[in-house]
């Protein structure tokens, strides 16, 4: 092999890496918004002013997929500075979404009516400090209940009730870090987008 077909192999090497990073999704958490009348906003119209980067609304908490983020610094910056207040944002790459599908904690066993299924995505990977599962309060009339985590993505479930929202926090001193949650039908509706966009 000469030495200029092997500059251009790793040229496009270099290309396609290029190109395939800045193809990859990514996945908007924000911390703490339309929640009781605080830090509210119309997350469709952020949407829409971040045109430029395709984002799509999932729902009302603050949850975004950008299908065309380029520089993940740049995003963030764009992001905050059309936010009407600060706000804790999280971000995660698809792929890492995607995998939570196959690795399902849950299961396929249906659960009674007033138990809900949901993920903490934590700001970035926190240390476990205690072993699993845990629940809050430790009795059996517990509200929430912590069955497993892995990288950023902490798995539980729920029960509804007034304390739960308080019990909820609690995820945060579990992990050392800040941690924001969704429900895990709007985890499986973000799945279903970047699946179709894999598609396309």
């Amino acid at each position: 092999m000469t030495r200029g077909s092997g500059k251009r192999k790793l040229l496009w090497r270099g290309l396609a890496f290029f190109f395939i990073i800045h193809a990859m999704a990514l996945v908007v958490f924000l911390r703490g918004v339309n929640v009781g009348g605080h830090r509210t906003f119309r997350p469709s119209i952020l949407a829409r002013e971040l045109s430029n980067y395709d984002v799509l609304n999932v729902g009302a908490a603050g949850t975004f997929v950008v299908l065309k983020p380029g520089s993940r610094a740049k995003f963030r910056t764009a992001l905050l500075r059309r936010l009407p207040f600060e706000a804790e944002v999280v971000l995660c790459d698809g792929r890492d979404l995607l995998g939570l599908e196959t690795e399902n904690p849950f299961g396929t066993e249906p659960w009674p009516p007033d138990v809900v299924r949901f993920v903490s995505i934590l700001s970035r990977t926190g240390a476990i400090r205690s072993s699993l599962p845990v629940t809050f309060p430790p009795d059996e009339d517990w509200l929430v209940r912590v069955i497993a985590s892995k990288g950023q993505f902490v798995f539980g479930m729920y029960r509804r009730h007034m304390k739960t929202i308080s019990y909820l926090g609690r995820v945060d001193k579990l992990y050392g870090v800040p941690a924001t949650t969704r429900n895990w039908n709007t985890i499986m509706a973000i799945v279903r987008i970047l699946k179709k966009q894999k598609k396309s």
